[in-house]
């Protein structure tokens, strides 16, 4: 319970969470998460600009900025709590490389579990690693590796050699990237003794891909979001944000995707979209439809993020005016009500848009592009139809996620929650469906993260489920059943 001294002007809360973004770090309050059965509150919400570029290339200073923030929104003068949770997604998050056997199997489970865990993957092979794609593996210096391939007690040689070949490039340059093997588990032993002597920490866990069309991306997920969770050191000052942190810390993306398993559970298959400032991720937890199923060319987890780094209403606004064009989005605004603008106004409009929107230009521009990011990263994460011909004639298959069941549609994000009209915009983005995407359908209920808590609750949810749910559905606007109607049905 929440207590304010009326001397010192000092409040007290259970939970003090931070969500420090690419571009704002935001700190949400809450209580009743005591333990007792109480109702949990969402007390209020800071927002600071994250410092991680010159000169305030720190992000404690962006986090203490939103506290204070906050603060002054509860009329207090300090807020003290007694646990601190946090999510991150600054100076890239999560970053992640990923070598496999075959991309279409193993490379592919392996992304599926690490953008699953919310990391940002930032480079893939698959085969034998040539030398070039060592040599910039390292130059990136991810914050960890995963070395996967081979079904169980099948093919063995290419994960070995990729470890050996990783184990000594890092060694040869004295660094200390932790490694994931998550490949034919017949490799285990192997895998250790050529890493048993290495400054790298190594995790071992079961195979991604044990059989033919079987994904097993759990075991990797959740070790992956241990690893960050030790080695959150990426952004300037994240090192010291550990000192603060009593409870967890998460990447963002990974959080969101928490939060979206747990809404699952309570209100059937959905898809979440998060429009960033950096980037635009989709993710969906949902099973395919039976008709889909049968002509489904690959299997899909039911737990899928994709993250379109080139999607963002910030750090990368010129990119998503390059995907649409000029005309495109010209279009888009007029239809908003906005007067037309030439390509080269355009450009500039878009270059100089703020973070925050200062005005209604602004906000209309902005929300013309997050319709865009949205459009073309649903487009990205969901399966669509093929054609294919052979001498038996024509057949239509299925590849990629099947959405086309997906029975609720959630927005979060900046420019979804805080920009006017997300709800709409939301559902202009499924009504712009074209033929062969396995999208939801144009009537599927719209919601929108109004508390923008949802990375949040996905951080705390491990460890008090009843809050998190409880608080994610107020946000949604939408009643929690009751646990018997839920058993009953």
């Amino acid at each position: 319970m929440a207590f304010q001294s009326g001397k010192d002007r000092i409040i007290t809360v259970d939970v003090l969470s931070a969500e420090i973004g690419s571009t704002t770090t935001l700190v949400s309050a809450f209580d009743g998460f005591g333990g007792q059965g109480g109702t949990p509150r969402f007390l209020g919400q800071g927002a600071a600009p994250t410092t991680v570029t010159p000169p305030e290339a720190d992000v404690r200073i962006g986090l203490e900025a939103a506290i204070s923030d906050l603060a002054a929104r509860l009329g207090v003068e300090q807020i003290r709590w007694k646990r601190f949770s946090a999510s991150s997604s600054a100076a890239g998050g999560l970053r992640m490389s990923v070598h496999g056997l075959v991309y279409d199997m193993t490379v592919k489970a392996a992304r599926e579990a690490a953008l699953g865990a919310g990391a940002n993957i930032i480079q893939v092979s698959a085969g034998r690693l040539r030398r070039r794609e060592l040599e910039k593996t390292i130059d990136l210096q991810p914050n960890i590796i995963m070395i996967a391939g081979g079904l169980d007690y099948g093919e063995r040689d290419t994960a070995l050699d990729n470890a050996e070949a990783i184990h000594h490039e890092i060694t040869r340059r004295h660094l200390a990237i932790p490694v994931l093997y998550a490949g034919n588990i017949e490799n285990q032993e192997d895998i250790r003794d050529i890493f048993r002597d290495s400054p790298s920490p190594l995790y071992l866990c079961e195979n991604v891909y044990p059989k033919i069309d079987q994904l097993n991306i759990e075991p990797a997920r959740k070790i992956i979001q241990d690893v960050f969770e030790e080695h959150i050191t990426q952004a300037p000052g994240m090192e010291h944000i550990r000192e603060l942190v009593n409870g967890h810390i998460m990447p963002v993306p990974g959080a969101v995707m928490n939060s979206a398993r747990l809404l699952a559970d309570e209100l059937g298959d959905l898809a979440v979209i998060d429009v960033g400032g950096a980037t635009t991720d989709v993710h969906s937890v949902c099973e395919d439809s039976p008709e889909i199923q049968r002509i489904l060319i690959a299997p899909e987890p039911r737990a899928k993020r994709t993250v379109e780094g080139d999607l963002g209403l910030y750090v990368n606004r010129l990119s998503v005016l390059e995907a649409v064009g000029a005309e495109e989005l010209t279009r888009t605004l007029a239809a908003s009500g906005a007067e037309p603008i030439g390509e080269p106004r355009m450009t500039a409009a878009v270059q100089n848009l703020p973070p925050i929107p200062a005005d209604e230009d602004q906000r209309r521009l902005a929300s013309a592009l997050a319709f865009h990011a949205a459009r073309l990263a649903l487009s990205r994460h969901a399966g669509r139809m093929r054609d294919l011909y052979s001498v038996a004639g024509r057949e239509s298959l299925a590849e990629g996620k099947d959405l086309s069941g997906v029975g609720r549609i959630i927005g979060t994000g900046g420019a979804l929650t805080r920009l006017p009209g997300g709800e709409a915009l939301l559902r202009s983005v499924l009504e712009s469906r074209r033929g062969a995407e396995l999208f939801p359908s144009s009537e599927t209920p719209v919601l929108l993260d109004r508390d923008y808590i949802m990375a949040t609750m996905g951080v705390l949810a491990d460890e008090f489920p009843r809050e998190a749910l409880s608080l994610l559905m107020e946000s949604l606007g939408v009643r929690q059943s009751s646990k018997e109607n839920r058993d009953d049905s």
